[in-house]
């Protein structure tokens, strides 16, 4: 069985490989922690931004979308807090010249005590079976409890020395920790300072006369302020929410892990308005309708988990994430965030305009409270394209490597296949490709032995092959397989499309 550190990497060569993702300018060497969805990602990626667009603004009539510009005005990051709050701690190793993000480095080893905390758990699960009480167990083992004792002093100290930025405290707590660079091995650290995340650029004709604007680190502001528009024009009741995707950017210290961190990523998110004083109902709401819709994408709940905040973001009054594990382990997929009435009313007052909602149910006007959920798009194909990926032995002894894509996501739903290139198979395959592309995504080959092909499709995620052979001529039937279980079965000419429908909603 290959460690998980040998299957992302697998994963990461398969997505290259197979025309997933790309590494952003590779002509030129690539450029760090961009890259490009290739032929069959692009169609994995918009199958699930059209999966969460129907189930969030389609089939809700309550939420409605909006596409903002990437640009805003400069005083719209100034009243959000991102101009003077968007930053995180940067400290490097003074022996491998490497940055890290301070706070990570607290946070990892903090994950490592809590690793050892697990195994303890797991190894008195073990010896103890069914009649084993974890919460007891955690609450009474010497180990655990000193563990835990551990885990609280630092929490203790880290959050408010971030709080108050005291930054020096943070290094000293790093080398009270004796942690250590991870390339170098050393505890050589320079000082940590603060860095802010934003791109920024200039908007005018020529220099002397440009404002410096900058590219959105999240795409949450250009629904705020849009509010009263889209509230107005749609005629929206409280509670409703506004839906959006697209791009964001931010200029990450360190930008790792394939697709889990980005400088270029896409999200796709609501922000849903309520009554002051009911958003903690929404906020537990939307926490259990999320987690619903990643199931919905045939993962297991064991995959899935929820982390809530201990250290509240300045907006916010209860948030958590949704953590999906990945090859690399646990890590955010989903935020959910109660985000106040903050947005709101710091754009009514750097704006100087009233942003208020008359609630005619309760004659009274006031300032919306907000409920955030925002999904990573390329963390979800990553966890799409991890999860589907898997290596199988055949009863013949030979292998195959299959991505698993739920059918409704699958890049390709279909591949038509004519036996081989003569005898008029491809010609009776291409009339059945024709009729059946107007229904779904199709793809079309003829080189190659039939067995190399469905590997081929087995390894891009595709769920079904029409194969056209010599009894099609006669009967006007093809044959049908499935690519989790590799049978087939025939099925009529005019029946392809109503069977291939019927088996990718299931």
């Amino acid at each position: 069985m290959a460690s998980n550190e040998e299957l992302f990497k697998k994963i990461i060569s398969h997505a290259k490989e197979y025309g997933f993702v790309f590494q952003s300018s590779e002509l030129y060497d690539g450029l760090s922690a961009v890259y490009d969805y290739g032929p069959f990602g692009v169609e994995l990626k918009n199958n699930i931004r059209e999966y969460w667009w129907k189930s969030m603004v389609q089939y809700h009539e309550n939420i409605v979308g909006i596409d903002a510009a990437i640009f805003m005005h400069p005083t719209v990051w100034k009243a959000s807090g991102h101009v003077d709050a968007f930053n995180d701690p940067m400290i490097d190793n003074k022996d491998s010249k490497k940055r890290y993000r301070a706070d990570v480095l607290i946070e990892d080893h903090i994950q490592k005590i809590e690793d050892k905390i697990n195994k303890e758990v797991e190894k008195a699960k073990g010896r103890f079976g069914e009649t084993f009480d974890e919460k007891m167990f955690r609450e009474t083992n010497p180990r655990v409890k000193e563990n835990l004792d551990k885990i609280d002093a630092i929490k203790n100290r880290f959050y408010p020395a971030l709080d108050r930025n005291d930054l020096a405290d943070v290094k000293t707590l790093i080398e009270e920790l004796g942690i250590v660079c991870p390339i170098s091995g050393t505890r050589n650290w320079t000082e940590v300072r603060q860095f802010n995340l934003m791109f920024s650029t200039q908007m005018g004709s020529v220099n002397e006369d440009a404002n410096e604007i900058y590219l959105r680190p999240e795409t949450a502001q250009g629904i705020f302020v849009n509010f009263l528009n889209v509230q107005k024009t749609a005629r929206m009741k409280i509670p409703f929410g506004i839906a959006q995707t697209g791009k964001a950017f931010r200029n990450e210290i360190v930008a790792r892990q394939f697709l889990f961190r980005m400088r270029e990523f896409e999200q796709m998110e609501i922000q849903f308005f309520v009554r002051p004083g009911e958003e903690l109902k929404w906020y537990e709401y939307w926490k259990e309708e999320r987690l619903k819709w990643h199931l919905s994408l045939g993962m297991p709940s064991s995959k899935y988990r929820f982390h809530n905040h201990e250290k509240l973001a300045h907006y916010a009054n209860a948030a958590a994430d949704i953590e999906f594990e990945f090859p690399i382990g646990f890590k955010e997929i989903e935020g959910i965030h109660s985000r106040t009435d903050f947005d709101l009313s710091a754009h009514q007052k750097f704006s100087g305009k009233k942003i208020q909602y008359f609630d005619t149910e309760m004659n009274e006007g006031y300032v919306p409270y907000v409920v955030e959920t925002s999904i990573g798009l390329d963390r979800t194909f990553l966890a799409v394209l991890s999860h589907a990926y898997r290596e199988e032995k055949l009863e013949d002894g030979s292998e195959r490597v299959v991505l698993g894509i739920p059918a409704k996501l699958a890049p390709i739903k279909v591949a038509v296949l004519p036996l081989i290139k003569k005898d008029g198979l491809p010609e009776k395959a291409r009339e059945i490709m024709d009729k059946l592309m107007y229904d779904h995504r199709c793809f079309y080959e003829e080189k190659d032995t039939i067995g190399r092909r469905y590997r081929r499709m087995d390894a891009l995620g595709t769920p079904f092959c029409i194969t056209i052979d010599h009894q099609t001529l006669q009967d006007n039937t093809v044959t049908i397989r499935d690519r989790d279980t590799m049978l087939q079965e025939r099925i009529a000419v005019p029946e392809v499309s109503a069977v291939v429908t019927s088996k990718i909603a299931k």
